[in-house]
């Protein structure tokens, strides 16, 4: 019999050198070693930029449940993989439906569990969610947007962070932003406006409330 029409080709399994050995190093039940090394070539096969199984598509899994026997085998299994630090849990309900979800333990891994943790997710399918990528850092919009950044606008913007919700500071640069108003100073009366009389007025009145600013108190604040 020729092996070389008959032999199945097997795709190579890519380790994370240095948290795999790690892991490896620690691994003591066989359990706990076959989980791991299937979580591996299931993630691989992931093409989301945020790679995460959850626990039905697990316990759903017929070579892992081959291995482990049982589902009481898979939960004791993925407990001692999160208590050994191989593996990051996180938890969502998109459409009311409790999931629970797990991520390798390396750098991509721990940057998804944040995101969720933040909120940063919105449902995709019935099955599936979305991790949103970090949005960038206040400075940066600041910097992309409006101007350079000085120190004094550095700390004039971690001041604002700490006084207003970070969505607030976000809309207040986008609003200075669409009234061509690119300075930090009527971002900052924005936001002290929108604390003291609330957003909707202000949020909804579109150009004619620009041109009231330019007419009345705010006209100091706004670039010509």
């Amino acid at each position: 019999m020729d092996n070389s029409n008959s032999r199945q080709k097997l795709e190579a399994l890519r380790l994370p050198a240095a948290e795999f050995a790690a892991a490896l190093a620690d691994i003591d039940h066989l359990a706990e070693l076959k989980l791991a090394l299937r979580c591996l070539a299931m993630l691989q096969q992931k093409e989301a930029p945020y790679r995460y199984l959850c626990y039905d598509e697990l316990l759903a899994d017929e070579v892992l449940m081959r291995a482990l026997g049982t589902q009481d085998a898979l939960v004791d299994a993925l407990q001692r993989g999160i208590s050994r630090g191989m593996l990051l849990e996180a938890w969502v309900d998109p459409n009311g439906c409790l999931r629970r979800l797990f991520a390798w333990n390396d750098a991509d891994g721990q940057a998804w569990q944040r995101q969720i943790l933040a909120g940063e997710w919105q449902p995709a399918t019935a099955d599936e969610i979305e991790v949103l990528p970090p949005r960038p850092s206040l400075y940066a919009l600041y910097e992309d947007n409006l101007g350079v950044l000085t120190p004094m606008i550095a700390e004039a913007i971690r001041d604002a962070e700490s006084a207003y919700p970070r969505e607030w500071v976000e809309d207040a640069m986008r609003y200075a932003v669409q009234r061509n108003a690119r300075n930090w100073r009527y971002v900052h009366k924005v936001l002290e406006n929108w604390q003291q009389e609330g957003r909707s007025r202000e949020a909804d009145s579109g150009g004619s409330q620009k041109r009231q600013y330019q007419k009345g108190k705010w006209k100091d604040f706004i670039d010509s």
